[in-house]
């Protein structure tokens, strides 16, 4: 008998021969890998007013790429970050007020849902003993999936989908997120790695933001800059228009009828993956690569030469991927980058982190240039809100494996917003078509499973023909 591993990899051979589909046979058919055409236009799918990007704009019959905007129930998402930032207050429970109910509050409306989300910032007894601290492990995102459905024990009513129930569910979720991520750390950073574990509670008063980084440091304190920083990272990764892979996720499991803990780790598990949310830590990654490659981080010849090297295959994961450029919507720039950027400049000097901000400059200033030397592309590349947001968070001392749960702590405001809007517009499940392409085949008993059969065998019995003319005869 074969060993485990001999068996798992000449049986992944047997995958490999019989999934795999041309890519002649996509274009034969008229359908679009990953629902996005050529030109990086996804397949409409539903209709949506909780948020809105704009990458094109039609000019004489034709979409010519324009500078990115995004609008978050119709307000430019520029004016929204500015807003708080000159009234030296933090935004991200005023963004999540306007996604999920559709206006911006008032004074008092907004001071109410800060109140209502410091309430309900707590987890249920023992939980963070029995759930979070039992079988630790570094995949952050996978431990918040795990407390997610565990939650769904403690709440009697947890598959009723009424819009009523729906909203406190998801407050709750929103309430708790920085909760499960920075515990779930701890967990893991004591249990595994053997290091001091801090459970810090956080404070009803305080903002998302500041409640994040009071419970992840030791010493709960943190600089008002370094908050307002974070605070607006939260801002940009709220929302990001329906298309995406887990806000998709969310309507998709919606549609099904299924409960929001059941919703949510979905899109949990869709947003863990590295063409998703995990694309920042990429980012960080090869920073890192370059600084140790390159040594003289001011030359900007050596970094080009190094990103040349990125695309030929040659450096870094040998993927020919410059992490952090480009987008599968905006062309000419992601406007949560540009807003970024100026603030990641201000942090920058607070923390010294000068030339390594000058060293994520020139990138993404020679990075377009080296794409499009080397590479055919049909539309423009620019650096994405992840290019800057690793950074962000290695200057905020962030460890690694909290860069995709930060993420999920913005973004499961936008998915609260869409599990609403879904329940309250279609009542029907999300199926999509796929073309079956494979061929029929005739089945034969076991025992002649490997008999080659010989000319002049009853064809009544057994047919020896794996592939029919039935494509011939159409």
């Amino acid at each position: 008998m074969k060993n485990l591993d001999e068996y798992l990899k000449e049986q992944s051979r047997l995958c490999r021969e019989h999934d795999y589909i041309t890519s002649d046979l996509f274009h034969e058919h008229n359908v679009n890998r990953g629902l996005r055409d050529k030109n990086g236009i996804g397949v409409l799918t539903g209709l949506t007013s909780i948020s809105k990007i704009q990458a094109y704009k039609e000019y004489l019959g034709h979409k010519v790429p324009c500078k990115g905007k995004l609008f978050y129930r119709g307000y430019n998402i520029v004016d929204l970050v500015k807003g708080p930032i000159a009234e030296e207050r933090y935004g991200f429970e005023e963004m999540a007020y306007l996604l999920i109910f559709g206006e911006l509050p008032t004074e008092e409306e907004l001071k109410e849902f800060q109140q209502v989300v410091g309430r309900m910032r707590g987890l249920p007894t023992n939980f963070v003993r029995d759930v979070i601290m039992k079988a630790p492990g570094k995949d952050i995102m996978n431990t918040m999936t795990k407390s997610v459905l565990t939650l769904s024990s403690y709440d009697p009513n947890a598959s009723d989908t009424s819009i009523k129930n729906v909203l406190r569910q998801c407050l709750m979720l929103i309430s708790v997120f920085p909760m499960l991520a920075v515990y779930g750390y701890h967990a893991y950073n004591h249990y595994e790695r053997d290091s001091s574990m801090y459970i810090h509670r956080p404070n009803p008063d305080l903002s998302t933001a500041e409640n994040l980084l009071r419970m992840l440091r030791p010493d709960m304190k943190y600089t008002e800059l370094e908050a307002h920083v974070l605070d607006i990272a939260l801002m940009l990764h709220m929302e990001h228009g329906g298309g995406n892979n887990s806000t998709f996720t969310t309507r998709v499991i919606t549609s099904a009828g299924s409960d929001t803990y059941a919703v949510i780790a979905a899109a949990l598990c869709a947003l863990k993956g590295p063409k998703h949310g995990g694309a920042n830590i990429k980012v960080v990654e090869m920073m890192q690569d370059l600084e140790e490659t390159v040594k003289d981080i001011t030359d900007k010849d050596k970094i080009r030469k190094y990103l040349e090297d990125i695309v030929d295959k040659k450096a870094f994961d040998e993927k020919g991927l410059i992490y952090g450029m480009g987008h599968a919507i905006y062309s000419v720039s992601d406007p949560r980058a540009e807003i970024f950027k100026g603030f990641v400049k201000k942090l920058a000097e607070a923390k010294g982190y000068d030339k390594v901000f000058a060293m994520y400059s020139a990138v993404e200033e020679l990075a377009p240039q080296v794409i499009a030397d080397k590479r055919k592309i049909y539309k423009g590349v620019s650096a994405n809100v992840d290019f800057y947001s690793g950074l962000v968070y290695r200057m905020l001392d962030i460890p690694l494996e909290l860069y995709t749960p930060i993420f999920a702590i913005a973004r499961v405001v936008g998915w609260s917003a869409h599990r609403i809007e879904e329940l309250i517009n279609v009542d029907k499940i999300i199926r999509p078509s796929y073309l079956s392409v494979g061929e029929e085949r005739i089945y034969k008993p076991i025992e002649r499973r490997n008999v080659i059969e010989l000319a002049g065998s009853d064809p009544s019995k057994y047919r020896l023909e794996e592939h029919f003319a039935h494509e011939e005869e159409e």
